[in-house]
């Protein structure tokens, strides 16, 4: 593992946010004045192929990098937000269902963030009755 990667990995397993690629360059940046954002890129598609971070997509956002602790997100459906929410595993149920292993999945689950939810007046001030 290059020293670069060792520390893009350091910084994502420390970080209680979901960082972009550029925020991880601008905190590196720091460090290694020399750093281009290429070997940021090229360091993190290594460290997700090797399963050492998850990649966390959301549509018409930058790709954010994550520890690979257990865990799902709730993602704002406006603004983009993203918030972790701890939820019980569910490998085992899906499995029985496809009937076929599973090694991970990935739950994202749609919301509008307490913040979005303030600024429009009409959505719902709180969830549906169960």
């Amino acid at each position: 593992m290059t020293r670069y990667a060792k520390q893009i990995l350091d910084l994502i397993n420390k970080s209680d946010e979901h960082l972009s690629a550029e925020q991880i360059f601008l905190r590196l940046k720091q460090t290694f004045p020399k750093l281009v954002l290429a070997t940021v890129y090229n360091n993190l598609h290594q460290l997700h192929q090797q399963d050492l971070i998850r990649k966390v997509s959301v549509e018409g956002c930058p790709d954010r990098y994550d520890k690979m602790i257990r865990h799902d997100h709730l993602v704002c459906k406006r603004c983009g937000a993203l918030s972790d929410i701890t939820l019980n595993d569910l490998t085992a149920q899906l499995q029985a269902q496809i009937c076929e292993p599973i090694f991970s999945y990935d739950l994202k689950i749609s919301y509008l963030c307490p913040a979005c939810r303030r600024d429009d007046p009409s959505a719902p001030d709180a969830a549906p009755n169960r």
